[in-house]
């Protein structure tokens, strides 16, 4: 099946290098407050926003959820939406892209938001790429996106801490985010929508779950697995990490399919996802180890620096 991603040569610029990938220019998340306001949003707060270092609005918004009334900032409303349609984000990530290195902001605006009661610190142990402490939207928080119409519709948000292992592996996922969505922009395009594998697994199996069982149940699943944009591998419909929906410069919609591999992969896992198309991308440390299973099954898969 073809993919037309609309992003010249794998989906990225020539001069991503397959071992370091680009130097990124930190930038900010994305939110908005209705479909109709969509598009200002995203040129206010993309990953291709003009506003400058430090140029945080000071001005608040009131918004209300049941009996609840919240004064925001912009910059904490962002937050609250990058959390939401995330997860899981790193506190150093979030510092570094949302708040552009405005560590002394950021803080300042998540014990706000803390105090609000809609979004919660938590520790990750035994993660070692970036700083363990990470943010979650509370049930709260998750509440006044829906209520206050922060996102789109078709965005989907979630709230809480998964399990330790998932969460270690989804906090990457706001930065492979970013580093994806820079480079989206640089080709002219623009972002409209993030799935995480929580939406797609729910989506597919509910449709497989409607398997005619009268239909030959492999032509079946390859039928399904199209109406996803997915690929069927070994009998078997392998998931992306994240898929990143965005318009062209001529306004049509594409998909990329991202997947963050690590050493813990095991050979037949890996080669299905290589083999499903998704554009995979690894920490430095596993990229020798990945690359070697990759050979081993002689799978041509390019491997991109997280």
């Amino acid at each position: 099946m073809d993919r037309p991603y609309g992003i010249s040569d794998f989906a990225f610029p020539q001069h991503w290098d397959r071992e370091s990938g680009p130097d990124l220019v930190d930038r900010a998340g994305q939110g908005s407050r209705r479909d109709r306001e969509h598009d200002q949003a995203e040129r206010d707060t993309g990953p291709g926003s003009t506003r400058s270092r430090g140029g945080f609005d000071r001005s608040r918004t009131i918004y209300r959820a049941r009996d609840w009334e919240y004064s925001l900032r912009d910059s904490e409303v962002r937050t609250l939406t990058d959390l939401g349609k995330f997860r899981v984000v790193p506190a150093d990530d979030l510092a570094r892209f949302a708040y552009y290195g405005d560590r002394s902001q950021m803080e300042t605006d998540i014990r706000s938001l803390s105090r609000h009661g809609l979004v919660e610190r938590h520790t990750i142990e035994g993660h070692s790429s970036y700083s363990t402490k990470v943010l979650t939207l509370t049930k709260d928080g998750h509440r006044l996106l829906e209520r206050a119409q922060l996102v789109s519709h078709r965005q989907a948000t979630y709230h809480g801490l998964v399990k330790p292992k998932e969460a270690r592996h989804d906090a990457d996922l706001y930065r492979l985010y970013q580093k994806v969505a820079r480079e989206i922009e640089r080709s002219g395009g623009k972002v409209r929508r993030v799935v995480l594998d929580f939406e797609l697994k729910k989506d597919l199996y509910q449709a497989l779950s409607r398997m005619q069982p009268d239909k030959d149940p492999r032509y079946e699943r390859i039928f399904i697995a199209n109406q996803f944009d997915l690929r069927v591998v070994e009998g078997k419909i392998p998931i992306p990490d994240l898929r990143i929906e965005y318009e062209d410069n001529c306004r049509d919609v594409h998909r990329l399919d991202l997947e963050i591999a690590t050493r813990d992969y095991r050979p037949q896992g890996l080669g299905e996802k290589a083999k499903a198309g998704f554009h995979m991308f690894a920490r430095q440390q596993d990229h020798a180890k990945l690359r070697r299973v990759l050979d081993t099954q002689e799978i041509s898969a390019r491997i991109f620096a997280l």
